[in-house]
């Protein structure tokens, strides 16, 4: 079965939260979703749409200095969910021990922080939302669905470079500038995804 790649744009911070709770109603218990793209991008607030859409009343933020937070909510059909929201950023130095490869040193970091059995088999009633994970995910989760956001770079002024416009990024609050709209790409890893995108995306 072929991998269909889904494209959606979003020129707003607003649009990008409409995402990811589109996203989050196709969501099942032990699904693995893979949240990348540069800083600034829009990674978080395509989360805080996710979140909402699971009926999650804590307010999401990066999770860089905690790894991973526990979120609790609701499914589309009214059962119990939990979302693991992780930021695999700060993963993975350069302290290698002899001959281990950097996938190695990924799976030892999850493992310490118990993260390593939640990747490779999700609670029946838990999601997984993994920012910056793609080796880990790679080697953790056949089946996963992988959402890439791309920004656009600011083109300077060729004849005023000094004021040229600054790339755009999302301020404190995860609001996206209004210059700039974004990419989002999603791509099913594993025939599950790729029949339910088909299913509901096509």
């Amino acid at each position: 079965m072929n991998e269909p790649t889904i494209r959606w744009q979003a020129p707003s911070a607003e649009h990008m939260r409409q995402a990811g709770a589109r996203i989050a109603k196709l969501v099942h218990g032990g699904d693995v979703i893979l949240l990348s793209g540069p800083l600034g991008a829009g990674k978080t607030t395509f989360a805080q749409g996710f979140g909402r859409a699971l009926h999650i009343d804590e307010p999401i933020v990066s999770p860089t200095f905690t790894i991973a937070r526990e979120l609790n909510g609701q499914f589309p059909d009214g059962t119990p969910a939990t979302l693991i929201h992780v930021d695999a950023y700060r993963l993975g130095g350069n302290d290698y021990a002899p001959g281990q490869n950097s996938v190695d040193r990924l799976l030892d970091e999850l493992e310490s922080i118990g993260l390593d059995e939640e990747l490779e088999s999700p609670g029946a009633h838990s999601v997984i939302l993994m920012e910056w994970g793609e080796q880990m995910a790679a080697a953790l989760a056949p089946q996963r669905l992988e959402i890439h956001i791309d920004r656009p770079l600011a083109e300077p002024d060729t004849n005023h470079e000094a004021n040229s416009k600054p790339i755009p990024s999302e301020d404190a609050y995860g609001e996206l500038t209004s210059e700039g709209e974004r990419t989002i790409t999603i791509t099913p890893v594993g025939d599950q995804w790729v029949a339910r995108l088909q299913d509901h995306l096509a």
